[in-house]
């Protein structure tokens, strides 16, 4: 059974149609890379997948309708981790970190020592243990990013739902942190990740999703879809692929039409 499957999925938002009839089905502790331009849908399919949206068609997590599962079942199973997470209140990067825990508790319960022990591990694995005691707007863009991931960790949800992760990050980190996602699929959990940059989405993913005018329009391996033919077609830019046991390597000449 897939961990995450859709058939004919279709999201509006508002009067305006954003996912049109998109189907894959993700087995458990696979790496998925979703890329396509701006407004192509990524988001809403994340957002849709994490129960958020209401949409048409099926949507399933293990067999069972998204929108079926009680809210706090589901966020045992799945945790999605937004491109930018307003926090209005002073809190620490460990209570921050702690809230994921939320979906295990009973109603107002304090940590419990297993619980102090999964933020503290989650906080290691993004490399933020010695900021536990800071509160979270002081730090950077990217450190907070890494924060809300940890966040998830914590939730010790199946399957990771990322939107942008490596958005505000410096290229050190972004390496750092799409390898410790990439350990997350080694382990078991399943991964779908919103990713900008088209050759760190396939250094990560095991299969590439690519999303544009809200429609799935290729599914595979990455060094299978990134080819010259659909970055010209989807992304508008001419460009060159090369695929060796290294990975894939894009060389980008110029924006279709724009004289370079």
């Amino acid at each position: 059974m897939p961990h995450l499957a859709a058939h004919d999925l279709s999201v509006s938002l508002g009067d305006r149609s954003v996912l049109r009839d998109v189907s894959f089905a993700v087995a458990e502790g696979e790496r998925v890379g979703l890329v396509g331009p701006n407004g192509a849908g990524k988001t809403t399919l994340l957002r849709a997948a994490a129960g958020l949206l209401p949409y048409s068609g099926t949507l399933a997590l293990r067999g069972r309708g998204v929108r079926a599962w009680p809210a706090r079942e589901r966020a045992r199973e799945v945790a999605l981790v937004r491109q930018q997470a307003d926090l209005a209140v002073d809190f620490t990067v460990a209570e921050v970190v702690g809230l994921g825990r939320a979906p295990h508790l009973g109603w107002l319960a304090a940590l419990g020592g297993d619980d102090q022990r999964r933020v503290a591990k989650a906080l290691a694995a993004v490399d933020l243990a010695a900021f536990a005691d800071r509160p979270v707007p002081e730090l950077s863009g990217g450190e907070q990013q890494r924060v809300f991931l940890a966040q998830a960790l914590a939730q010790d949800a199946r399957l990771l739902l990322l939107d942008e992760p490596t958005a505000h990050l410096d290229v050190r980190h972004q390496l750092d942190l799409l390898a410790r996602v990439r350990a997350l699929g080694a382990a078991g959990r399943t991964v779908v990740a919103a990713v900008h940059d088209l050759e760190l989405a396939a250094r990560f993913a095991d299969r590439l999703w690519v999303l544009a005018g809200g429609r799935l329009v290729a599914d595979g391996p990455p060094a299978d879809v990134l080819r010259p033919a659909l970055l010209r077609d989807v992304f508008g830019v001419e460009a060159e692929v090369d695929t060796d046991a290294a990975g894939v390597r894009i060389r980008y000449f110029g924006a279709l039409g724009s004289g370079t």
